[in-house]
Formats: C-alpha cells, sequence, structure tokens
C-alpha cells in the first residue's frame, strides 16, 4: 500500500513537535494516522462508529476537545460542511501556542481547496501536497483568537430548536422527518426510541402525545446529540450517544420512529438505511411498531418485509414514502414482493 499524503507530508521527523500532545480532529476510521505517534496522539470524533474504531485500534479518543486541552500541535481532517471545517480550525488553534504548526487535510469534494485559500489570506500556508484527490499543508497558529470568528456557534433554525456546523439538516427541519410527523397516529404507545435522532425535531413532534412516557433519542453524532440535549428539556426525553446498528436497548421498545441516514458520504448507500431496519425489528416488543420515512428511490420494501410480520406505506411526497410496519420477526403476512398502501384522508 502506498503511503497516504498525510505520511508523506509529515514524513522527515521535524515536522511535528518531539515532545507534547498532538491533537487529530475528526480523522474517519479509515485515515491512515501510522506517522502519528500514538502515545501522546489524541483522536477527537464525535461520529460513534468512527470513534469506537479507533478506540478498538488503541487509541487515546474522545468526543469533543477535553477542556482545558493544550496541544503542541494538530491535524484537522475537513468535513463536507465548509462551516463545520472552519470550526474545527478555530477549535485546533485555540488549543495549541502561537507559532505551533497545524495541519489540514481533506479531500477536494469536500472544499479542501477554497479551505487553504482562505487560510492564506489571514495565517499562511505552507507547501501543499496533492494526492489521492486531496490536498494536506500546513499553517503556523497565530494565535488563540485569530479565527473567533470561524468558531462553532448556534443557530435558531426554528423556534426554540438551535443547530451547530455540520450536523444533518443543519439550516432546518429536514422535508422527510416534516412528512413522517405528520403521519404520525394522535396516540403513540408509551416507551419510544427515535433512531438516528440528529438535532431532535422530530422527536419534539412524539412528545406532544401525551401518553408517551418514555422517548429515547439514538444517535451517533455528538455534536448533533448535543443540540437535542439543548432542544428537548421534557423530562420524558433519554439521550443515548450510540451506533443505532450496534446499541441495545434495556428493555425493548414499544414504538420506534426514524428517518434513517442513507449516505456516510457523499454516495447513497442504502445498506446503511437497511441496517437501521434490521436493528429496529431488533429492539422492539413483540407487537412493536415502527414509523419510517425514506427517499423515495430507495430500496426499503425488501428488507421491511423480511424485518416486520405486517408493512403498509402510508403516505409520502414527491421525494419521500413513509411507511408503518408491526410485529417485528420475519414470516410476513405479505405476498412475495407486495406491500400494502393506504392513502392518508
Amino acid at each position: 500500500m502506498s503511503a497516504s499524503r498525510l505520511t508523506l507530508a509529515l514524513a522527515g521527523g521535524d515536522a511535528l513537535p518531539a515532545a507534547g500532545t498532538v491533537l487529530a480532529i475528526g480523522p474517519p476510521a479509515g485515515a491512515d494516522l501510522s506517522a502519528l505517534p500514538r502515545d501522546r496522539t489524541l483522536i477527537v470524533q464525535p461520529m460513534r462508529p468512527d470513534h469506537d474504531a479507533w478506540a478498538a485500534r488503541g487509541w487515546q479518543v474522545a468526543a469533543a476537545i477535553p477542556e482545558g486541552t493544550a496541544a503542541a500541535a494538530a491535524i484537522v481532517f475537513l468535513p463536507r460542511a465548509r462551516t463545520a471545517g472552519r470550526a474545527r480550525i478555530a477549535a485546533a488553534v485555540a488549543t495549541v501556542p502561537a507559532g505551533a504548526p497545524v495541519w489540514i487535510d481533506g479531500q477536494k469534494t469536500d472544499g479542501v481547496e477554497p479551505t487553504l485559500r482562505d487560510l492564506r489570506a489571514r495565517a499562511g500556508v505552507g507547501e501543499v501536497l496533492s494526492k489521492a484527490h486531496g490536498k494536506v499543508a500546513a499553517f503556523a497558529a497565530p494565535g488563540a483568537d485569530a479565527f473567533a470568528d470561524w468558531r462553532a456557534r448556534a443557530v435558531e433554525v426554528a423556534p426554540g430548536f438551535v443547530t451547530l456546523p455540520g450536523v444533518f439538516s443543519a439550516d432546518g427541519p429536514d422535508p422527510g422527518s416534516v412528512a413522517l410527523a405528520a403521519a404520525l397516529p394522535d396516540r403513540m404507545p408509551p416507551r419510544i426510541a427515535d433512531l438516528g435522532a440528529g438535532w431532535g425535531w422530530l422527536a419534539a413532534q412524539v412528545l406532544t402525545r401525551p401518553e408517551v412516557e418514555e422517548l429515547h433519542l439514538v444517535e451517533a453524532d455528538h455534536v448533533a446529540l448535543d443540540c437535542a440535549r439543548r432542544n428537548i428539556a421534557d423530562p420524558r426525553a433519554r439521550f443515548h450517544w450510540a451506533d443505532v446498528t450496534r446499541f441495545r436497548p434495556e428493555a425493548p421498545f414499544d414504538g420506534i420512529v426514524m428517518n434513517p441516514p442513507f449516505h456516510s458520504g457523499r454516495a447513497a448507500e442504502p445498506d446503511l438505511g437497511q441496517a437501521f431496519i434490521r436493528a429496529a425489528s431488533t429492539m422492539l416488543v413483540p407487537q412493536g411498531r415502527l414509523w419510517m420515512v425514506a427517499n423515495r428511490h430507495l430500496p426499503y420494501e425488501a428488507v421491511l418485509r423480511q424485518a416486520f410480520q405486517e408493512v403498509t406505506e402510508i403516505g409520502g411526497t414527491g421525494g419521500f414514502k413513509l411507511f408503518a410496519a408491526a410485529g417485528p420477526g420475519r414470516g410476513g403476512k405479505l405476498a412475495p414482493g407486495a406491500v400494502r398502501r393506504r392513502s392518508r384522508g
């Protein structure tokens, strides 16, 4: 296997300080960190699957930068959202002394080029190494407050709801969640889970049903879950930072709502939503019910039939389809290839 661009950039032995913490912010589970000193590297990874993957390999990992962290150098892996990338850079600069190296690694499709242009205008950037459709470069930190205007700031996107850069649907309620909320029954069972709860908008709609006694928000993005904690003060809410596909509740749920993710990068990955459906079927009581929304082009009907005894399409919009399912377990009541449909009226 050829060396990654980060490994090549750090070759030579003097790219990083010889002592002190090296902060690696946001590396995906597949990133090559072999050039970093494992014994003094702290990985900051808010996505639970990637966080757990690094921890399983023996790295020191945190969901967020611990308060009071003082690092000797930082490496920022850029996410897709430009504002989230800027926030990571600002957070990195705030942890290192003036003059310390801050490395930026990112794909062209994730906006590394415009980010490097922005950095040149305010901090200067050293030699840029291009490889594998991405770029890596470093700049000397100009001071803790130099990027204060890039720090993550909560934005109110609906009355009483805030989001932060980089979370899913950061500019307002997702249209799929809005469609699902409108289709939910007026009465819902007492113990509910919202799988992939994001910043909590759909969960808040479920909590308008007085019969709900507990609502468990399960979300893999630590940043989104922090927003949900701010957005939902209802004592019936329980918050779980967890990978839905690995989450095991203390007791099964009576009902589940979900707007499952269908990509982890830019390409659609139906397997992710299908894994959510299978996971949901294992978390329900025998008579439990699932309500979910999906993008209309995604092939979820077959796995729904495999995981539940009854599957009903309960409506939708031009871009979304809505399902209700009941009776988790194989051996569905529908004929092969069939999904019962009903119109909302």
